[in-house]
């Protein structure tokens, strides 16, 4: 079986518009929740979100190409040239034919759908962009990766609501162990910070209303309020080992393993008991040829809703046993990326390797007693080494997906 690695990393964040900046903010425990700027959300009953800050497309998208690209393609071009950067990935190096791109995405191009609705209502049909169409429709995420940086592999979307990033991922690394590929630019991407996103889950309840960002969104809390919507996108480059060591390149990790199930049981929450979220991580470990106790640290989904928290909790002692394993979810620092969350999260696992640091569960005051068996990671118990890391997220529908990656010893 292929082995594959993982040679170049890119996140445009709440918390950084960098990996190395990401990163720095993530085990500093930094929030980067604050008031909407983007619209004016009072009619919306919700204050707070997770947006991207001082994002500038001219420096890897160009002023003339955003024209033609809604954000969460601007998002994902991005992230995508800085993972390439640091790959090293060329022409040269690699057969463009034998590079592909699997992104993730839960929604597309929301903004671009709101904006042209609301024009065609106002001005009439013949007024709707002629871009329209390529602007909105998700798998323009990874067309316009292809396009950018010349990959003539594979090039598709996977949209399995917050699932979607690690089920790209997930499907990026079978790809390459089987054969299919050398090289995959997987991740995913969300900008759906607009009237419509915010309005339309906060119509499910979904949405914490708290004013105050350090307690807006809090996983595991006992007084959690909902989840607090984030914006941005991560992109990992994945290789064969093979075709990474015939070019040099410098290895950051190993992913060993995915799983991935259903839930088959609702809308929108998950299986009280946990046993869909479990079963999905319980086939990663299988991938992987893993033990539990093997695993050093979760990076949760832990949305900080209450039956999202609470059936995860209980899959995470069904699979690793009580307090068996360092948990913590960083999505009380970024906000929920949707289809971009297991991306910006698997590179939070992946950083976890790299800097012997795992990132806090910011936003817990009073752990919530139904969670009692899920050991959370704070700043007293951050500074740990780990082997062998997982990352998984759930979603909407019922989708499940867990990631492994090990830490590079160069063997």
């Amino acid at each position: 079986m292929t082995r594959v690695v993982v040679t170049g990393l890119g996140a445009l964040t709440p918390v950084g518009n960098t990996v190395k900046e990401y990163l720095k903010n993530l085990m500093d425990g930094r929030i980067g929740i604050a008031p909407i700027t983007k619209f004016d959300a009072s009619d919306t009953g919700i204050t707070v979100a997770g947006e991207v800050k001082d994002f500038d497309p001219a420096e890897r998208v160009g002023k003339r190409e955003a024209r033609k690209m809604d954000l969460f393609a601007q998002y994902g071009v991005h992230a995508a040239g800085e993972a390439l950067e640091q790959a090293g990935i060329t022409a040269e190096n690699t057969d463009p034919n034998r590079m592909g791109v699997a992104l993730g995405t839960g929604i597309g191009g929301l903004t671009t759908i709101q904006e042209q609705v609301i024009k065609m209502h106002d001005k009439g049909p013949k007024r709707v962009s002629p871009l329209f169409v390529p602007d909105a429709i998700p798998n323009m995420l990874s067309g316009n990766v292809s396009m950018r940086y010349g990959a003539k592999g594979v090039n598709y979307v996977l949209s399995t609501a917050c699932a979607s990033a690690t089920n790209a991922i997930g499907e990026a690394f079978w790809r390459i162990q089987a054969g299919k590929a050398d090289v995959m630019i997987t991740g995913g991407s969300e900008a759906s910070i607009n009237e419509m996103g915010i309005s339309g889950f906060a119509a499910l309840t979904a949405l914490s209303t708290a004013e105050d960002p350090s307690h807006a969104s809090m996983p595991f809390d006992l007084n959690r309020r909902g989840f607090v919507m984030g914006e941005g996108a991560g992109v990992l480059v994945l290789e064969s080992l093979e075709h990474a060591t015939k070019r040099g390149a410098t290895i950051l990790a190993e992913m060993v393993g995915y799983g991935a199930n259903s839930d088959a049981y609702h809308l929108t929450s998950p299986t009280p008991d946990g046993s869909g979220p479990a079963g999905s991580m319980e086939l990663a470990l299988q991938d992987a040829g893993l033990n539990a106790d093997q695993i050093d640290y979760l990076n949760a989904h832990g949305t900080a809703t209450g039956a999202n928290d609470a059936a995860e909790a209980k899959a995470i002692e069904k699979v690793f046993g009580p307090n068996g394993v360092y948990v913590s979810s960083t999505k009380g620092m970024t906000g929920h990326l949707l289809g971009g969350a297991g991306a910006i999260e698997a590179i939070a696992a992946i950083g976890s390797l790299l800097e012997d640091r795992m990132p806090r569960n910011v936003g817990v005051f009073e752990q919530d007693p139904a969670t009692a068996g899920v050991t959370l990671v704070d700043e007293h118990n951050q500074d740990q080494a780990s082997t062998y890391v997982m990352s998984a997220n759930y979603g909407f529908g019922g989708h499940n997906a867990a990631i492994i990656f090990k830490k590079w010893d160069g063997a």
